[in-house]
């Protein structure tokens, strides 16, 4: 008899995900099985895992556990771990919610960037507090290559962090396939997330992302709130100084996200969060990976 492991498969603006239930903190995951698990062709296919455990039961989860009963350990696609990722919560509070482990409603999400608070909606729509923009500084000298074409970058850091580069057209960042050069390298020692983006009206931009460990990917969360701050600050627009929240739609290969900067500077993020499918795949083909 097959011994099944349990999965679930879901997306935000495109941005996919296999869904792991492992409330007791039980399933242990080498680089290598996420790889298979997110692969397209020999596994389930993702950008990446969200692996849904009790926070008590998770030593890097544990001090949030009586603010944020479950925490979402999130893997790339290529097995590495990722301190956040703002379309996967957005996909894990749905499943939360689905599979009746919170109420609908206002909740909180444990993370390795910390409690991210959540809403959501009845028409599908989920918001994320995702915390405050870190701005490390410094832009100067910031580069972002591809091919013969360079651009200056802004350092914006969401709990992971990002090269935000403004471009006269999506094209110009290539395939994606492969990381972008960004110089200095010292700045990101451990990879960094880069956005290219166009300008689409007043407060109104697009995007595509090369994300760390998984490539280029349809929508990444964390970066359309890098964007809409590295283009409100390009813009003269800073809640802070002027006291009025500041709102950008930001278009993404695989749909749209509302991004609103508050004068607190915490950072809220609205989009779609979908669970499309569910079922088991063989633990004994996971083991022999």
């Amino acid at each position: 008899m097959v011994k099944g492991i349990r999965f679930l498969k879901g997306h935000g603006t495109e941005n996919d995900f296999v869904i792991l239930p492992d409330p007791d903190g039980l399933l242990e995951l080498s680089p290598a099985q996420v790889a298979l698990l997110c692969d397209r062709r020999a596994g389930l296919g993702a950008d990446g895992i969200l692996r849904v455990v009790r926070s008590a039961a998770h030593p890097e989860a544990r001090e949030h556990a009586e603010a944020a009963p479950w925490f979402m350990d999130y893997r790339n696609a290529d097995g590495s771990i990722a301190e956040m990722c703002g379309n996967g919560v957005r996909v894990f509070a749905r499943y939360l919610v689905e599979a009746g482990l919170v109420e609908p409603g206002e909740f909180a999400v444990a993370t390795r960037a910390g409690v991210r608070h959540v809403r959501t909606s009845a028409e599908g729509d989920v918001t994320v507090g995702m915390g405050r923009a870190l701005l490390p500084g410094p832009d100067t000298g910031i580069e972002v290559t591809v091919g013969d074409r360079h651009w200056p970058a802004h350092n914006v850091n969401m709990g992971n962090p990002h090269a935000v580069a403004f471009v006269e057209d999506l094209a110009h960042a290539g395939n994606l396939f492969g990381a972008p050069e960004v110089a200095p390298a010292a700045v990101y020692p451990e990879g960094v997330n880069v956005e290219f983006v166009v300008d689409r009206g007043p407060r109104h931009v697009a995007m595509r992302v090369h994300e760390r460990g998984s490539g280029e990917t349809r929508s990444c969360g964390t970066g359309t709130c890098a964007v809409m701050v590295a283009t409100a600050r390009r813009d003269g627009v800073d809640p802070a100084v002027t006291g009025e929240p500041a709102t950008y739609t930001v278009d993404v290969p695989g749909g749209r996200l509302v991004i609103t900067e508050r004068p607190d500077g915490v950072i809220e993020m609205t989009g779609p969060a979908v669970i499309l499918a569910e079922g088991e795949f063989d633990a004994d083909w996971l083991a022999r990976a």
